[in-house]
């Protein structure tokens, strides 16, 4: 028997961290549509991230929700409906290809926006349900950070293939040159709805929901509260980096260089796969390096490069292997900047396990509902890259604007060193 649960949690495992994948796939796709939109109707870059802000801000709707649902229905249930509003959502954006007017816009935030629902509910599913199989602690804190690996791995893919399937200029693309990667994730989810349907997956006993008093509730525990607002700040630092740095690339940042929208989706990729190593790295160490100390030294580090980005001389170039296009593999001259910006991968890449993990340490039963809480405050993901897209707007110059995200690793060093430090535990 206890073979057979083991093999069980094994599959459940895997599942999960398949989860994690399509999460990060259709997020990263608004980041690209967002240029894409931009320049097809001609807007400005606030209004080109609106898709991502439709993608978050759905998070602040359906977060608390998400989490009733799960305490509800349980992980199986509350997976297959989130897959199934994923493939109408992405459907929908799909469908915003096929039309000719500006309505194709106002069609595709709706799609954005149906998305990000199911992506709300993925991540209510995937972290606590990966935190439990790890039996909490550092050892559910590394499987957090594998299933984030693989979460890095297919934001990766997104953001390099759209650079494949748009080599000869972004000012000139539309939806539908994109349509391969939507049709790759209907494709996705529906298999995925097959297998986490075919799939025994561990479940607690469905539990009645009830209108919990604050005292009692999840909100009542102070570093709680505190590392659910370093959830918002992490999700925005870690979607504007890559976000801003795209667009500066593509307009003016790689002024010697040919071919700049397969080369800025090539660096903004490595970006994302930076996180992919730090992420297998972190899950190498996390079950004997805690939380605290992790998210400590990547935020410091994190504050050091983004100052760094922002001060030094984009005049002064590096070499780095790129994708260039219809020319192929080769290398290219970027700024400095970008260099250290790309870095800030591998300190993102264990932020949100360690965050998670250091926030619900002894909240007991109230675990998935705090972990709706937490999912609600992921819009950050899209209000942190729109006030620094308006930033960008404002002064004309897209490094200022990474003062934005020098006050957020700010805020989470703060919570690592102090917002962590648990005072009171469920009973």
């Amino acid at each position: 028997m206890e073979t057979k649960n083991q093999k069980s949690n094994v599959l459940a495992i895997i599942v999960m961290i398949l989860l994690f994948g399509m999460i990060s796939f259709v997020t990263n796709l608004a980041s690209p549509m967002g240029d894409i939109l931009k320049n097809q109707f001609s807007v400005a870059n606030w209004m080109g991230t609106l898709g991502v802000l439709a993608n978050f801000i759905a998070y602040a709707v359906m977060g608390i929700p998400a989490g009733n649902m799960l305490q509800k229905m349980g992980y199986k249930k509350t997976a297959l409906i989130a897959v199934g509003v994923g493939f109408i959502g992405v459907a929908i954006q799909t469908l915003s290809g096929t039309i000719t007017s500006n309505a194709a816009f106002g069609v595709y935030l709706l799609g954005a926006f149906v998305a990000g629902f199911s992506m709300c509910m993925l991540n209510i599913v995937v972290n606590p349900m990966l935190n439990k199989l790890g039996g909490g602690g550092n050892k559910g804190n590394q499987l957090i950070q594998i299933g984030g690996s693989f979460n890095s791995l297919m934001g990766t893919a997104c953001i390099f293939l759209t650079g494949v399937l748009i080599p000869n200029g972004i000012k000139n693309a539309v939806i539908s040159d994109v349509f391969p990667l939507m049709y790759l994730a209907l494709g996705i989810f529906a298999l995925a709805f097959i297998v986490i349907f075919m799939t025994a997956i561990p479940e607690n006993a469905p539990q009645a929901v009830v209108k919990e008093k604050s005292e009692v509730g999840p909100m009542s525990f102070r570093h709680f509260v505190l590392g659910a607002i370093a959830i918002f700040v992490y999700v925005g630092v870690e979607v504007g980096i890559p976000n801003v740095l795209q667009k500066w690339l593509q307009n003016g940042g790689l002024t010697a260089e040919s071919g700049a929208e397969a080369i800025a989706a090539t660096v903004t990729a490595t970006y994302w796969f930076l996180m992919l190593v730090g992420r297998l790295g972190g899950a190498a160490i996390a079950a004997k390096v805690s939380a605290k100390s992790m998210l400590s030294a990547v935020s410091f580090i994190g504050l050091l490069l983004v100052l760094g980005a922002i001060f030094m001389n984009p005049e002064t170039t590096v070499n780095l292997p790129v994708f260039r296009g219809t020319e192929g593999f080769g290398s290219a001259l970027v700024p400095i900047n970008a260099a250290l910006l790309v870095l800030c991968g591998l300190c993102t890449s264990v932020m949100w396990g360690g965050i998670f993990n250091l926030a619900v340490e002894g909240l007991g039963k109230h675990t998935e509902k705090a972990s709706g809480i937490f999912m609600a405050l992921v819009c950050g993901g899209g209000i942190l890259p729109f006030i620094q897209n308006g930033v960008v707007d404002i002064t004309g110059d897209y490094l200022t604007s990474y003062w934005v995200i020098i006050l957020g690793m700010g805020y989470m060093l703060f919570y690592a060193l102090i917002g962590s430090k648990v005072t009171k535990r469920a009973d």
